[in-house]
């Protein structure tokens, strides 16, 4: 028998008919699934230093699991010295087994190992999906800490088949995401 992550085991089981319920839908098809998760992390330190962008590349494929790659800038902005197509950034975008599992490493692990926890802000962007900003790249267990030369953070995208903020906010909550209590949508 193939491999099925634990997340995705407990959306078909638990959280599909919680959000039918909740919603009433006619279908079990209806309900919004994650379609995908993703990372990125903007370095513009990397202007001035090209090894910035290289390490950040390796950090951000250690934290997914998969090949991150480098997005390069679209036009040039001389106040700061920088020109078309310079790497400025890294991004990796997880889907199916790998998403799910990234979520289950961010929620169990990750999260929890941030200074002063209470909770992430429940802030939808207007059609179902979430991003959750992250300050230090350091709270990922994946990341060696004596080879950290400089603390960046990432936003970490959750992108929903959700119609609405109320069911992406939903989704999200049943699949385990600890958002803080008030909900603000």
């Amino acid at each position: 028998m193939a491999y099925v992550p634990t997340l995705k085991k407990k959306y078909k089981d638990e959280v599909v008919p919680a959000l039918v319920k909740e919603f009433s839908y006619k279908n079990q098809m209806q309900a919004p699934k994650l379609d995908k998760i993703v990372i990125n992390q903007g370095v513009g330190a990397a202007i001035a230093d090209k090894k910035l962008i290289e390490v950040a590349t390796d950090e951000i494929t250690n934290i997914a699991g998969q090949k991150a790659v480098q997005t390069k800038s679209k036009k040039d902005i001389s106040n700061f010295k920088l020109r078309k197509k310079m790497p400025i950034g890294v991004r990796v975008t997880l889907r199916r087994e790998r998403m799910y599992e990234f979520l289950d490493r961010l929620i169990s692990v990750s999260l929890p190992r941030i200074r002063d926890f209470k909770g992430i802000e429940g802030k939808m962007d207007g059609r179902g999906n979430y991003t959750l900003g992250i300050p230090e790249q350091i709270i990922f267990p994946e990341i060696v800490m004596d080879k950290v030369t400089r603390i960046n953070g990432m936003n970490i995208t959750f992108v929903t088949s959700a119609e609405s903020d109320e069911e992406g906010y939903a989704l999200l909550k049943e699949l385990g995401l600890p958002f803080k209590n008030a909900k603000k949508i």
